[in-house]
């Protein structure tokens, strides 16, 4: 991956897999690595819009491919089954250009001391999954939306025990740190534990939110960013949830996380095959061109003061 990232200075992430599968059909409650198995048609559908849309790396359909995730289902006895089938899915659909991301998503526990479960049952729960994704032939996996530090240390060991190159991110709510208390300069310098290939933000609360985020992660010394933001906001029209993110706002989003320091773009909830066109389009056709958080909150200047100003001087 890091090679691909190389040559081409960033890659093109994907969007949403959950989201896009609810406009498919998918019931709430209902398990979505279920239809990797019962359903293969229509993950292939999210795959192949966003490998269409210039995706460089796509994500398998195994964010709750945990026991934990699936008891709630009872398919915990298909964890093996499950994973490998997502990742043949998402193979079919990559062809041979396209990088698989095996995802792994949180347990659902709270881990001890707050919670039940031991950093070792996580750990054994998460080495079960990134087995089978790697039976199944991933090309790296992808630890996404965690919020406790002692549950990500527990992914990325089970990460590293395969081999397989491996990718973290954390997601960062408004008050600018995880739902446990984790700030994006906290989760840099964790990252230096472990050999990860990238790390980042997910979802949280929108693309503007995801910005700062990653500007501070840049301030703090980190390297091979992802941004993978939510498409705007969720809201309830018309009897169903809608993102409020337009594909210009993602096209903007995915320029300006660029400028930051993101080196891995994409879309969280909402994002779909046309936003990720737009973005990719945007990545295309603008250069990289640095910019410092500073400068990025700085207030714009305003033009009238500046002509006041100019007529003062003049009048003096």
């Amino acid at each position: 991956m890091l090679g691909r990232l190389k040559e081409k200075g960033y890659l093109a992430l994907d969007g949403a897999m959950g989201s896009n599968l609810f406009q498919l059909g998918l019931i709430s409650g209902d398990s979505p690595e279920s239809w990797n198995l019962e359903h293969p048609d229509r993950v292939k559908k999210v795959h192949q819009a966003f490998v269409q849309s210039g995706s460089d790396v796509i994500l398998t359909n195994t964010f709750g491919g945990n026991r934990h995730r699936l008891k709630l289902h009872q398919l915990e006895n298909q964890v093996i089954e499950l994973n490998r089938a997502a990742v043949k899915l998402a193979r079919e659909c990559a062809g041979d250009s396209v990088m698989v991301a095996g995802s792994i998503g949180p347990t659902g526990e709270i881990i001890e001391p707050l919670g039940s479960l031991s950093v070792k049952d996580a750990e054994a729960a998460f080495r079960e999954q990134t087995s089978g994704l790697a039976e199944g032939g991933a090309d790296l996996l992808w630890i996404e939306t965690m919020s406790d530090l002692n549950e990500l240390q527990a992914a990325c060991n089970a990460a590293a025990s395969t081999g397989l190159p491996f990718a973290a991110t954390m997601s960062f709510d408004t008050a600018g740190s995880t739902m446990m208390g984790v700030s994006p300069t906290q989760f840099v310098q964790f990252m230096q534990n472990f050999p990860a290939s990238a790390y980042g933000a997910n979802c949280g609360v929108g693309p503007d939110q995801l910005l700062q985020t990653i500007g501070e992660m840049k301030q703090a010394g980190g390297k091979h960013l992802i941004a993978k933001g939510n498409c705007g906001i969720p809201v309830f029209q018309e009897g169903e949830i809608r993102y409020t993110g337009t594909e210009e706002v993602m096209a903007n989003y995915a320029r300006e996380v660029r400028n930051l320091g993101a080196e891995l773009i994409g879309g969280c909830c909402g994002t779909t095959g046309l936003h990720l066109h737009a973005m990719c389009a945007e990545l295309e056709t603008h250069p990289y061109q640095p910019t410092t958080l500073e400068q990025k909150t700085r207030p714009p200047s305003n033009p009238k003061s500046k002509s006041r100003r100019r007529r003062r001087n003049s009048s003096s």
